[in-house]
């Protein structure tokens, strides 16, 4: 169990039965009473933020959270198939839950799998990948403007904005939180 003092950001604690992840908190004490904690919290399953006020001192309890190393197998219809590194054992989980991160995917890769009582609920991938340009317009000579960009449909199939350069085959680096081109490989 986590007292109040234990309170931090990115904390995941659970209140009645559902799991929260701490976004913000604050310690504040009014005029008459005992001290008190206002958080903001992420609901893990749903995504829904909420608000929730505890006394200092109340309890919450450790969520059954579990991360672990899976690697992607393939995707069948909606759904992601991972295989655990350790037994062999395979889940299925839906392309939905995890925010467009499923496009950042190749057959084969690791990554880390986050499950709350035995279920899949998110994907931890690095915060770059290097990935192949699949298709994109060839830039046109002396065409040398800074800052100008074209479209270019990666080996995963997500489409990022590159510099007019870049050319189909060339392989680049991509922040996969923002989506934006960092530079080639």
């Amino acid at each position: 169990m986590y007292s109040t003092t234990d309170f931090r950001k990115g904390l995941k604690i659970e209140v009645e039965g559902t799991p929260f992840e701490i976004v913000d908190f604050q310690h504040f004490k009014p005029g008459k009473g005992g001290a008190m904690v206002r958080t903001k919290l992420r609901n893990i399953l749903t995504g829904r933020m909420q608000d929730i006020t505890f006394r200092s001192g109340d309890k919450a309890d450790k969520p059954d959270l579990e991360t672990r190393d899976m690697q992607f197998l393939y995707r069948q219809d909606d759904e992601l198939v991972f295989m655990d590194m350790t037994n062999y054992e395979q889940i299925q989980m839906p392309a939905t839950a995890i925010g467009g991160k499923d496009g950042f995917l190749k057959d084969g890769q690791e990554c880390r799998i986050l499950l709350y009582r035995g279920q899949p609920l998110d994907i931890d991938i690095p915060l770059t990948l290097v990935l192949e340009v699949a298709d994109t317009e060839p830039g046109a000579r002396g065409d040398t403007v800074s800052n100008v960009t074209k479209p270019a449909t990666l080996e995963t199939g997500i489409t990022v904005q590159v510099p007019i350069f870049v050319n189909t085959g060339d392989r680049i680096k991509v922040d996969t939180r923002s989506r934006e081109y960092l530079g080639r490989e």
